[in-house]
């Protein structure tokens, strides 16, 4: 999500806070016929198997390419398996089994009712489960937003599973000792904030899901994207929702075709947005249920990727986000912030993603 400052201070401070408990899970590959990958806008000539799996209860759909040593790919909100077009045929080719599934909630996997069914114990679950039902003992993490949060709980949750991790965009600095959700809405009060704003039951799917193209059109951008001016500028929150407060785009960035925004404007139509926004309903919940990461590190490697203009670290720069990082990721290989690119930074600068991953990757013993 395009950030400002207040976002930093709030959002994710609180989010690399945040912990949950996971939960493994032993179930097999789904006798489901492969969808068709033709579906989906290509980005390269050698498209990904769509597929349906079952992994820790629930049916996920995978796209997948390549063989070798597994490589996990965790999309954010709002996204899709679609995010890692770019990163699926480079590590194919480099030699790795690359998968990205749609997280529960998103795209073609279920949609559990229960807003406790989206908290870090079910979602860490589920990157466990896709390695069994793949048939592999461990994996290596690549996390985006959301899914660099569930990344980083999956290793303190189920160390034995992974052996490696690329967070992209959000750092990850210990427990908090308090609740952030909590310190969240005491911080913004009355004013407008979308993480507290999703809080709100049915309000936020309400307002994204009558209008999927808007919201999507005005978040897929790069920092420096011509906008209009935004609808509603009162910063409290009974004058608007999040559509209003953000200018509508003059065009589309660089990165983004339009057949690439069509392909997620129908996902998000057809499979709404509130599973998405349920994972930020358990904010609190996976604080709450996790006493036993405080204090906990992290030893197997790790390699942050972000965009250098991504307002999710708020103009941090490495030596920052290394200190900060570096008491619970103790084998902390690097940082690498990529100019010119924003939150979207798998997407707005793939060549330079890529390079960071794979040499990542290379430096593993056994890969």
């Amino acid at each position: 999500m395009r950030q400002t400052r207040l976002t930093w201070r709030l959002g994710v401070t609180a989010a690399v806070l945040m912990a949950g408990m996971g939960c493994s899970s032993s179930e097999q590959v789904a006798q489901a016929p492969a969808e068709a990958a033709a579906s989906a806008p290509a980005a390269n000539p050698n498209e990904p198997t769509l597929r349906m799996v079952e992994a820790n209860g629930i049916k996920m759909r995978i796209a997948e390419m390549g063989k070798g040593p597994l490589v996990l790919l965790l999309h954010g909100f709002p996204e899709s398996w679609y995010s890692w077009r770019h990163q699926l045929p480079a590590l194919a080719q480099a030699g790795y089994h690359a998968v990205a599934p749609d997280l529960r909630g998103y795209g073609k996997s279920d949609k559990p009712e229960k807003v406790e069914d989206y908290d870090i114990t079910k979602l860490t679950g589920d990157a466990v489960g896709l390695i069994d039902a793949l048939g592999e003992k461990t994996a290596v993490l690549v996390g985006h937003d959301w899914g660099s949060i569930v990344a980083w709980n999956a290793l303190l949750l189920h160390p034995t599973r992974f052996t490696g991790l690329v967070p992209m965009s959000v750092p990850y600095g210990g427990r908090a000792s308090s609740s952030p959700m909590e310190a969240m809405k005491k911080r913004v009060g009355d004013n407008f904030f979308y993480i507290v704003y999703f809080q709100e039951p049915g309000a936020a799917e309400k307002e994204f899901d009558g209008d999927p193209r808007g919201f999507l059109s005005r978040l897929y951008l790069s920092p420096d994207s011509p906008r209009e001016a935004p609808a509603v500028t009162d910063p409290k929150r009974a004058a608007g929702g999040w559509i209003p407060r953000m200018g509508a785009p003059k065009g589309l960035p660089p990165w983004l075709s339009q057949k690439e925004l069509d392909y997620y404007v129908q996902e998000f139509t057809d499979a709404g947005f509130r599973g998405g926004i349920n994972f930020y309903r358990n904010w609190h919940r996976n604080w709450e249920t996790t006493p036993q990461l405080s204090g906990a590190t992290i030893a197997q490697p790790v390699h942050f990727i972000s965009g250098a203009q991504d307002g999710v670290i708020g103009r941090a720069n490495e030596e920052q986000l290394t200190k900060m990082m570096s008491p619970v990721a103790k084998d902390l290989r690097g940082v690498t912030l990529i100019p010119g690119a924003g939150h979207w930074v798998q997407q707005e600068k793939p060549a330079e993603t890529n390079a960071a991953i794979l040499e990542f990757l290379k430096g593993l013993s056994g890969n």
